[in-house]
């Protein structure tokens, strides 16, 4: 299905989150199916946007016992838990519980937005998305992205870019 530009203005918390720091960001949709999930959300957005899948980006939480982390990395790729930990500067990470990502984000799994979550987490995006003039990452909700800028991600978020994804 082809991209679609949606609507911005309070659609999701995401979309209120980046229009209150005023960056410049685009919206797509495209209808999610459950049959569709076979490689995860990400690579069926990637697909059905028919965009590069390094270019598409997940929004993932870990766990260090003491804080959740937000690492977000290409759809193509995986989070490397070793390296976030080394940015994030703590001993060790785990993937965190679905459902605790759920209550602390308050998005859906494979709708996680790193924008307009509940509570405020460190937030780190993987270095290679700085060699894209934008990337997609998750709007809050499954089928619905933001096409943004990787160094507005970061201002908006306070985050910082570091090597964490592995193919």
């Amino acid at each position: 299905m082809a991209k679609k530009k949606s609507k911005k203005s309070g659609s999701t918390p995401a979309i209120v989150h980046l229009e209150k720091a005023g960056v410049p960001f685009d919206t797509v949709e495209y209808e999610h199916s459950s049959d569709d999930m076979d490689k995860g959300y990400g690579i069926e957005g990637a697909s059905k946007l028919g965009m590069d899948p390094h270019q598409v980006f997940k929004t993932l939480l870990a766990d260090s016992g003491s804080e959740l982390v937000v690492g977000v990395v290409p759809v193509s790729g995986h989070l490397d838990l070793k390296k976030l930990a080394a940015a994030a500067d703590v001993k060790k990470l785990e993937m965190a519980n679905p459902q605790k990502a759920q209550r602390a984000t308050g998005y859906v799994v494979g709708g996680i937005s790193p924008f307009g979550q509940k509570t405020t987490h460190r937030t780190f995006l993987d270095a290679s998305a700085l060699d894209f003039p934008t990337i997609l990452v998750s709007g809050g909700k499954r089928g619905f992205d933001v096409v943004i800028a990787p160094q507005d991600l970061i201002d908006v978020l306070g985050g910082q870019a570091a090597a964490i994804g592995k193919d």
